[in-house]
């Protein structure tokens, strides 16, 4: 097909940029539907969803605007050519549930074991975990890795990598690497905790070093020891060129076992009074201090660092042990930033100065990924020798190349920056896991750079390893190389040993054409939905076949449940060739608010160049038609549509800090939490007013995890100015946990009511009277509930139809819910959950209907799974309820479906697989009492079954 703006397509030649891919995770914060609006206050049950976006680095080079204006589609229309998944770069087990099964077993095993490394089993959890793309289980796996390190090495790393995962909670830009933490930072981040001798308790506590009261902190190791002057004449002279320095030969003997047996053994030195020293490397004012510190035991305060290195170069050649701890103590203590330790890394390695070497490498750490740009310290941390050289002074390990290499991948996976840490990272590898990821990273890597003969050759060397999702890597190699039929077979090989899963099928996809094809695209949608390459093919055939509208459909279908910028990016180009120009430009507007260096078209265009290209073929708003159109979008529950709508307004006004907020809800609302942390900063930082910055300030707090520190911004912010914000962020905080009694749900409402009655738009007051209505039914008082959600409705709040029909239901209305949730339906652009939601006020026939419609649009939603499940249950169809929970587990493991499958197994007697499935869920939440109460009673039979 041909559009009438593509008659310049060949004559344009434009650089391309850098490609890369980057998954990212987001969970939901979402009550029983998406709600990043920050409501209900006391959600009735929680989904969790996932996205996957693919980001690509900013290229250097982009076309300016005035190349796009003769046509906006100057590359064509996409090709399926063009869009091959992505290996993924990370272990993906082909049973996850067993997986995780055996992994709680070995962790249980270990947590009896007192020599077992409970660290590296986290680290191997965090490996496991990034498949399933939750960014909570991976942090949590982090920091129970970070507990458990108890030697400074790995404190180091793991404490900057916790610390590199959160850096878009911050306030302002990145501190220093050594700065003191605030009171809000994570005691586990502490940069000084690091450097803190082994204590196992000392992780747990709750107050960093930073912060502690003196008598709670343990000896620093950077507070040199003490011990009382010797008062012996001096009997013993160094010469060092022209002069000679005066010690005591008894306190010099003393410092080590060499030196005692210089100066008291059979040496000629130990009938000597003058000693010349002139060629052992060490200066007068040094070994004046290595006098002093012979009698005294420590190094003055005053001492010039220069003077502490020859120190420490003297106590390394006469192993004067003690003296040797006291330098690296107190150079380590003198590195402030990475300045310091670009001058003292070199003395540090020399002298392999375990403590110093980690101080230095601890900067470096917390400034990546820039500091991989200096060509220093990509020596130090890239080369083999700087690994041999790390490793010599115990700072090598396979968490540092770990945490070392994902950084790189996510910069740019195709630079030579990232082969040689995952080089490195191979040459750190333990056989297992460790060998695994490392070859099939490295295997990723080459595929991506395009050199296909080695990329083959690592992915069969981590399938060789164990890994059997690096076969996929090794296929597609083969099928780069030409060997189309070699990775057809080799596919089916796979399908043939193992439980078919999604991704089998969408891999043998890409080596079969016509119906084969189709099928195979077909069968991997139905075994994991998630996959967006399906979705796209088929998208991008029914385009080839003019079928634009089927098209956009198609893309439409995943995208109801899933927001990436791939989606997106295709999305709009099928709405330029269908020259819907309004339709591009919100999708281009939408995916350059998730990543605001996106280029399109196979990385030649940025995104900002694209809008400035089609500003012409759509309507011109002024800032009043943008507010009564994100006003309706927002109405319509037409999330996508808003975040559009937002970053036309951003364009006209970009230090507006409540634009920024209410971008920041919507991408709460569609799970992307990094991109929603990001806004919420930029709003922050963007106020002028101190009032605005403190609630800003606060919701970054309440949603890292500092509930009581977020009250205190949202009540000194009340004292400056009575705000909607102020009392709004005052009421959820507060409304967050179960009441205890009336008067606090009191001291809530009326903290809403005093919001209401501030100046705010509908937009918000909607969302308040909402919570006061959710708050309302929690205290059973139900026609104040209904008058709260009544107001909400007639200011458009949409989703108050939801909360409405709950007060019907729970006063017997169940007509009226029903209809009440029908209405939400019909208005709501995005209504999955609103489907869920009426299904718990119909009959059973109707609610299976409505729940499969809920599964159509959204097929990561748990709960119709377990309604049905429950159901066949109860027909007593076991095989059939277990095949359901199967079916979801497949693609969204969860702690829910485990925990029910596992009762279903158990009901019916098959308690080795309720086992395998409480393990598998208990990796996910540990603590979980009902979990472990069906785990240890399933088994029961087998520690009372008779023995053989």
């Amino acid at each position: 097909m041909q559009n009438n703006f593509l008659t310049t397509i060949r004559s344009l030649k434009i650089i391309d940029g850098c490609k890369g891919s980057q998954v990212y995770a987001f969970p939901s914060t979402s009550g029983s539907g998406p709600s990043g609006d920050r409501g209900p206050l006391r959600p009735t049950f929680s989904l969790r969803s996932k996205s996957i976006q693919y980001t690509q680095p900013p290229s250097r080079h982009h076309p300016s605007p005035s190349i796009l204006t003769d046509s906006l589609l100057p590359f064509g229309l996409p090709s399926v050519d063009m869009i091959d998944p992505p290996i993924d770069p990370y272990l993906r087990p082909v049973d996850p549930v067993s997986t995780l099964a055996e992994f709680y077993r070995q962790l249980m095993a270990a947590e009896c074991d007192p020599e077992a490394d409970l660290c590296d089993l986290h680290l191997e959890q965090h490996s496991l975990l990034r498949s399933m793309n939750d960014l909570k289980l991976l942090r949590r796996a982090l920091r129970a890795a970070r507990v458990h390190a108890l030697d400074v090495h790995r404190r180091v790393v793991l404490s900057a990598w916790l610390r590199y995962e959160r850096r878009e909670d911050e306030f302002d830009p990145p501190p220093a690497p050594l700065t003191p933490c605030t009171k809000t930072s994570p005691s586990l981040e502490c940069p000084k905790a690091t450097l803190y001798p082994d204590q196992p308790s000392m992780p747990l506590n709750p107050y960093c070093p930073c912060h502690r009261p003196d008598s709670l902190i343990p000896s620093d190791p950077t507070r040199p020891r003490h011990r009382e002057e010797a008062d012996a004449d001096g009997d013993l002279w160094f010469i060092i060129g022209e002069e000679e320095v005066l010690c005591v030969r008894s306190c010099i003997a003393a410092l080590s076992k060499p030196l005692n047996a210089l100066l008291y053994g059979g040496f000629a030195e130990a009938q000597r009074d003058h000693i010349d020293f002139t060629h052992d490397g060490i200066s007068v004012p040094a070994m004046k201090a290595v006098d002093v510190y012979s009698r005294t035991g420590q190094i003055s305060d005053h001492t010039h660092p220069d003077i502490i290195v020859e120190l420490l170069y003297f106590s390394n050649k006469f192993c004067c042990e003690e003296m040797k701890a006291d330098c690296d103590a107190r150079l380590t203590a003198m590195v402030g930033g990475t300045d310091d330790a670009l001058q003292l890394i070199e003395h540090a390695l020399e002298e392999t100065s375990h403590l110093l070497v980690a101080a230095c490498l601890q900067c470096f750490l917390r400034e990546l990924p820039h500091s991989l740009h200096d060509p220093d310290v990509a020596r130090l941390l890239c080369s083999s020798e700087g690994r041999e050289r790390l490793e010599a002074a115990g700072n090598a390990s396979f968490v540092l190349y770990y945490f070392l290499s994902q950084v790189a991948m996510e910069e740019d996976m195709k630079s030579n920056t990232t082969i040689m840490l995952l080089e490195r990272l191979g040459e750190c590898a333990a056989p297992g896991w460790q060998r695994q990821q490392a070859l099939h990273q490295l295997g990723c890597v080459m595929l991506e750079r395009g050199e296909y003969k080695d990329a083959q050759r690592w992915f069969e060397e981590a399938a060789k390893e164990g890994h059997i999702y690096s076969w996929v890597g090794v296929a597609r190699a083969k099928y780069k190389r030409g060997h189309k039929y070699a990775a057809y077979k080799l596919l089916n090989t796979v399908l043939d040993q193992f439980e078919p899963a999604g991704w089998m099928y969408q891999e043998r996809s890409l080596y079969c054409v016509g119906k084969e094809k189709l099928n195979d695209l077909m069968t991997a949608t139905v075994l994991d939905p998630t996959n967006t390459y399906p979705y796209k093919y088929r998208a991008i055939t029914l385009l080839e076949e003019d079928k634009i509208g089927a098209a956009i459909t198609e893309v439409n279908k995943i995208l109801g449940f899933k927001i990436s910028t791939d989606l997106l990016e295709l999305r709009a180009w099928f709405f330029l060739a269908l020259e819907d120009y309004e339709g591009a430009m919100q999708d281009v507007r939408a995916l350059m608010t998730l990543d605001p260096s996106y280029l399109f078209f196979h990385g030649k265009v940025h995104g900002d160049h694209l809008i400035e290209a089609m500003r012409g073929y759509v309507q011109q708003m002024d800032m009043a038609d943008c507010w009564m159109q994100l006003y309706d979008r927002w109405s319509a529950v037409d999330d996508i549509g808003s975040l559009a709508v937002v970053h036309q307004m951003l364009a006209k006004e970009p230090n507006n800090s409540s634009l920024r907020f209410r971008q920041s809800l919507l991408l709460l609302r569609l799970n992307c939490q990094k991109a929603a942390m990001r806004s919420l900063r930029q709003a922050r930082n963007s106020s002028n007013l101190k009032y605005e910055r403190l609630v800003y300030e606060g919701w970054i707090l309440y949603d890292t995890g500092h509930r009581e520190e977020a009250l205190a911004k949202a009540e000194e912010s009340i004292k400056l100015h009575r705000s909607f914000e102020a009392f709004f962020l005052k009421a959820y905080a507060l409304g967050d946990c179960p009441f205890d009694s009336t008067k606090t749900a009191d001291y809530v409402i009326k903290l809403l009511e005093s919001a209401v009655n501030c100046a705010s738009d509908n937009l918000r007051k909607g969302q308040a009277y909402n919570n006061m209505g959710s708050i309302y039914v929690d205290i059973e008082n139900f026609e104040l509930a209904e008058n709260c959600y009544k107001k909400a409705l007639g200011i458009k709040h949409t989703r108050a139809h939801q909360g409405l029909a709950r007060v019907f239901y729970v006063t017997n209305r169940k007509k009226a819910a029903y209809d009440e949730m029908t209405k939400l339906i019909e208005k709501a652009k995005n209504n999955a959950s609103a489907y869920e939601k009426r299904s718990e006020y119909c009959e059973r026939e109707n609610a299976m209907s409505d729940l499969n419609t809920a599964t159509t649009l959204d097929p990561l939603r748990t709960y119709p799974y377990r309604y049905r499940a429950a159901v066949m249950m109860d027909d007593h169809r076991e095989d059939e309820a277990i095949t359901e929970l199967t079916r979801v587990i497949s693609f969204k493991p969860d702690l829910q479906l485990l925990h029910l499958r596992a009762a279903f197994y158990e009901s019916i007697g098959k308690n080795e697989l309720a086992v395998r499935d409480c393990k598998a869920a208990l990796c996910f939440e540990p603590t979980h009492g009902d979990t472990l109460d069906l785990y240890h009673r399933a088994l029961e039979p087998k520690v009372n079954e008779p023995q053989s």
